[in-house]
């Protein structure tokens, strides 16, 4: 019953109900969108393209950002992923560059202007995929069929239906992040993901069956994963809402005749303060090889290239899990500043217990980031390379890859986002939350998306 009131609560007010409903219809227009084939593709091609895309761990992990867009060869294949690699580039250069460190500085302007960048790097990224992506095709559906070309001109048109097709979809998380509930970009990733879930779960249902083509520890097996996988949900969640409270007293001032503060508050300092990024932007550079291959075949490729297309593969995992801990530290870096927080607490009449305002504070604040950011990033890392163990331990490669990992994640992340700003409407118009102690802890700090 208290659910079905709390969906009346929101359903009553307006201001939330538009912009459940615009999310709803920006999602739908992005899901058909998947399922509009480039044109040009038969079915056949699209048969050889989902035979690769299968046999491939790598392509099936970029086929899950895509939304199942990349074996559909659908407008949208290329997905979001070439957006996000722009900005960390951009984000990159915002640490090194003194000009890019000026615009990072100069608030609304210069975010529009990092913005209008990241687009242009975007464009040159889809520019560069959008070959490599119908040169695979060509590949795969010869390999199968032994009759498929495509001459230049089809391949530079197809390449810019590719390209709008992708910077469509960052329109659309835009709109959703404006007009709509959640962060859009990460919302569309979500969505991908989700799309992907029941298809997984049933077809590592069906395998376990008796009798199923190598079937392996029945349906008792399937418990357990089934198990496992809640356990590793509920670590994720104490992951992404775990804080560190650190006690802020606040000093007494009389103006006039009424008294100002002396009141005692905390400063909830996030364990994982960078949230799902770390991982995105870590998939981000892994995808980097797969991608100056041309997306094509890893068979009887050895060295460099497949020791980083094998997502199972030691190497693989290894730069996987230093990539998750260094961007862990780099984004806690540029979204949690302590320099900032103590300036902000001197001018207030705020004080740390025992520690002296302005550059100790800094210090004393950054210190504690530094320890809590450690076992944060090393457990993120952790969970980011679950799906491997998994795959080792006989899970199929589609369920596994919800045993942790960028899905499990953003799932829990985005998750936790959404419902924090529809608790923060409900709240706000005077309603219960959607639990009891009307709190829900999302990824406040380093959801850039």
């Amino acid at each position: 019953m208290r659910f079905i009131e709390t969906l009346r609560n929101i359903w009553t007010i307006e201001e939330l109900r538009k912009r459940i409903l615009v999310t709803l219809l920006l999602v739908l227009v992005y899901r058909l969108g998947c399922y509009v084939v480039l044109p040009g593709i038969s079915p056949a091609d699209l048969d050889a393209l989902t035979k690769f895309t299968n046999k491939s761990g790598l392509m099936q992990l970029l086929d899950m950002f895509s939304g199942g867009a990349f074996s559909q060869a659908s407008i949208f294949a290329l997905g979001i992923m070439p957006y996000i690699t722009a900005s960390i580039v951009i984000q990159l250069l915002g640490m090194v560059l003194p000009s890019f460190q000026k615009m990072q500085r100069e608030g609304e302007s210069g975010r529009q202007k990092l913005s209008q960048y990241t687009r242009y790097l975007t464009v040159l990224i889809l520019v560069l995929q959008g070959p490599a992506y119908l040169v695979n095709i060509q590949y795969q559906v010869s390999a199968a069929t032994g009759s498929a070309t495509m001459g230049a001109w089809t391949i530079a048109y197809l390449t810019v239906i590719l390209a709008a097709g992708s910077m469509f979809i960052m329109w659309l998380g835009e709109r959703i992040t404006d007009r709509g509930i959640g962060n859009g970009i990460s919302f569309i990733i979500l969505v991908g993901i989700i799309a992907r879930l029941p298809g997984a779960l049933f077809y590592e249902f069906t395998s376990r069956l008796p009798g199923a083509t190598g079937s392996q520890g029945g349906l008792v097996m399937f418990v357990v994963e089934i198990v496992l996988l809640f356990a590793v949900t509920v670590g994720a969640v104490l992951l992404v809402q775990g804080t560190r409270k650190v006690p802020v007293q606040y000093a007494k001032r009389i103006v006039g005749n009424k008294q100002y503060g002396g009141a005692r508050q905390y400063i909830p300092l996030k364990v994982n303060a960078a949230g799902v990024m770390p991982i995105i932007f870590a998939q981000a550079i892994m995808f980097i090889p797969i991608t100056l291959a041309g997306f094509g075949s890893s068979e009887g490729s050895s060295g460099f290239y497949a020791a980083f297309s094998d997502i199972n593969g030691f190497w693989y995992n290894l730069v996987y899990f230093i990539l998750i801990v260094a961007f862990t530290y780099f984004y806690t870096a540029i979204t949690v500043r302590p320099t900032q927080m103590a300036e902000d607490m001197k001018r207030n009449n705020g004080f740390i217990p025992g520690v002296k305002p302005g550059k100790k504070t800094a210090e004393y604040l950054d210190s504690i980031m530094s320890r809590i950011t450690l076992p944060g990033s090393l457990f993120l890392g952790i969970v980011a390379i679950l799906p491997a163990f998994a795959r080792f331990f006989g899970i199929s490669q589609n369920f596994a890859q919800f045993f942790g990992g960028t899905s499990l994640l953003i799932l829990v992340g985005v998750v936790l986002d959404t419902l924090q700003q529809i608790e923060s409407h409900l709240m706000m118009h005077h309603y219960d939350g959607l639990m009891k102690d009307g709190k829900i802890k999302g990824r406040t700090t380093g959801s850039a998306y």
